[in-house]
């Protein structure tokens, strides 16, 4: 069922009239609309790119492209790391980055209406000069929040505040027949039929196209600090997790980290923030923990609490940032992770797997073994909080064939090990292309024939982004 139609020059001038002249084609098509930042998934190019910039442009074309088969992949930023936003299939690329405007705050109910092409550090800055806070956090601050919303990012701050999809109110979509339909309301809950809204959140634009969002907000907290915590194994680290939760601490963010990767952001950013030894004794993993609190004795009587915790846990230290430039010094090593290991790898993959937070040690200690099993040098981070784990396999020496051979063969074993202990296949960077066979494996062909349903249901000529998810087009 592959057969899509390619375009011809009139089908180029019906759509070049429904997008009032903002097409590209030829030469004016960037390389860049061809792949995603995780290059081993490969590349394809469109023959066109549309750049709406209304919610009626995009209904205009994607019925024309729906009347005559044409294949659809509608993109943001192009910040995924599973080959989602990649035109398989050829067709257009619909980039929805030019859809960026900021529509309007309802303060009364903490609302935020956007369209999807503002970048979630634009709608994170406006908000803080507001007294006002977006809770999610996702690690690469330059996407889309419509990208966001399809891949439910999930990011630093969702062991408190959860993820994107938890803050979804409402949405303007544009199906793949063109009709304009809305999800959702602005309140704070419902029990009003199916859940259309949440089918949407994490679809990864294989349903329907996004063109406005309606996303909650709460006050910003009136006083944060960091705390850097070195360990001497990442057993220590993690082990503590748990006790940090139960302690009834409320950490808004809780990451964890290994000793190669801190080392590796360091020199990306040219900067050292982490202690490597302390008082002799050497560190091999890190917390890196932030509170919040409505005032500087909260604050205080919380930073004290948690540092006797981890200390009495085995933690070498506790470094306390608690001013702006010693926030952004921890948090940029942090957030220069992916940046890092791009800067010093040839090839490069990676899984956002997530387990049950008890499940963390046995999960890496098994992902590490698995590792020299299968000859791969793997780098390991995530959010200790929530069990999010990012695991990157890199090489500076092998074939691309034989990298991916063994990175296969590594994911196998490792998305097994997740499922049996409870787990998922991805944690918050979605399936895109490049995880379809695990998340098979994973749930199941029941659940995989239930979600190819919904996806006929949406898309009956199946011209939404071909190929993610749950559906190839040759199934």
């Amino acid at each position: 069922m592959s057969d899509y139609n390619k375009l011809t020059d009139e089908l180029i001038d019906q759509i070049r009239t429904a997008a009032n002249g903002h097409v590209l084609t030829g030469e004016d098509v960037s390389d860049d609309f061809s792949r995603d930042e995780m290059p081993i998934y490969g590349t394809s190019a469109p023959e066109a790119v549309v750049q709406p910039l209304t919610t009626e442009e995009v209904s205009a074309v994607m019925k024309i492209c729906n009347d005559n088969r044409i294949a659809v992949t509608p993109r943001g930023a192009g910040t995924g790391l599973v080959g989602g936003a990649v035109p398989l299939y050829g067709g257009i690329v619909l980039d929805t980055t030019k859809m960026n405007k900021i529509i309007g705050y309802d303060l009364e109910n903490l609302a935020v209406t956007v369209q999807p092409g503002v970048l979630f550090k634009d709608l994170a800055d406006d908000c803080s000069r507001q007294g006002l806070l977006y809770p999610p956090d996702p690690g690469e601050k330059l996407a889309c929040l419509g990208g966001n919303v399809s891949t439910n990012a999930g990011g630093m701050r969702a062991v408190k505040y959860g993820t994107t999809r938890d803050y979804v109110r409402a949405m303007t979509v544009v199906l793949p027949n063109g009709e304009i339909t809305h999800f959702g309301s602005n309140v704070s809950k419902t029990s009003s039929g199916y859940s259309l809204i949440n089918l949407m959140i994490g679809s990864e634009g294989t349903l329907g196209v996004i063109t406005e969002l309606t996303l909650k907000i709460v006050p910003a907290p009136k006083k944060i600090a960091s705390l850097i915590i070195p360990f001497e194994d990442l057993e220590a680290a993690i082990s503590t997790v748990p006790k940090i939760k139960m302690a009834n601490l409320n950490p808004q963010a809780l990451e964890f980290m290994e000793k190669e990767i801190v080392l590796s952001s360091e020199r990306y950013i040219g900067k050292s923030v982490f202690p490597q030894k302390i008082d002799g004794v050497e560190a091999g993993a890190y917390l890196l923990v932030t509170f919040e609190a409505k005032d500087e004795d909260e604050l205080n009587d919380l930073i004290d609490e948690a540092s006797e915790l981890v200390l009495e846990a085995g933690a070498i230290d506790v470094l306390i940032a608690d001013t702006p430039s010693k926030m952004k010094d921890a948090w940029a090593a942090r957030s220069s992770f992916l940046e890092a290991i791009m800067a010093e790898t040839k090839l490069l993959d990676e899984c956002d797997v997530v387990v049950p937070i008890t499940h963390i040690t046995e999960f890496l200690t098994f992902a590490n073994a698995t590792a020299k099993e299968c000859d791969l040098t793997i780098k390991s981070f995530g959010h200790a909080g929530d069990g999010n784990l990012h695991i990157y396999e890199c090489s500076n020496d092998l074939t691309e064939d034989v990298f991916k051979e063994r990175v296969d063969a590594f994911f196998e074993k490792i998305y097994a090990k997740a499922t049996e202990v409870g787990g998922q296949v991805s944690g918050e960077h979605g399936i895109g292309s490049g995880k379809i066979k695990y998340l098979r494996k994973s749930l199941g062909e029941t659940n995989m024939q239930l979600m190819q349903g919904i996806k006929k249901v949406f898309d009956p000529n199946l011209i939404l982004n071909p190929g993610k998810i749950c559906y190839i087009p040759e199934d």
